[in-house]
């Protein structure tokens, strides 16, 4: 795996984490699953709590049963550029 790779993931999570705006659900659905898949990859656990946020989100992971853990790097950084460029608009 590329160390670049993982600064830039790093770097991108931290400039997210950062960010005072609330973001729409649909799009932090996409960052959470593709956080999980990029940090844990196709491990899915699920505590069976009966939490619709939770199921919201353990679905949208998922979903994306199959992608490389570099592949969800590299999805989740090029979100969060884009969520980052809309913000100077």
């Amino acid at each position: 795996m590329s160390v670049n790779l993982d600064l830039k993931f790093t770097e991108a999570y931290n400039k997210l984490s950062e960010l005072e705006e609330v973001l729409a659900p649909d799009i932090m659905l996409k960052l959470y699953a593709f956080y999980k898949q990029a940090v844990i990859g196709d491990t899915f656990s699920y505590d069976g709590e009966v939490d619709i946020r939770d199921a919201f989100k353990f679905n949208a992971w998922t979903q994306l049963n199959g992608m490389t853990q570099v592949d969800a790097k590299k999805q989740y950084i090029k979100l969060v550029k884009n969520i980052l460029k809309n913000q100077l608009k």
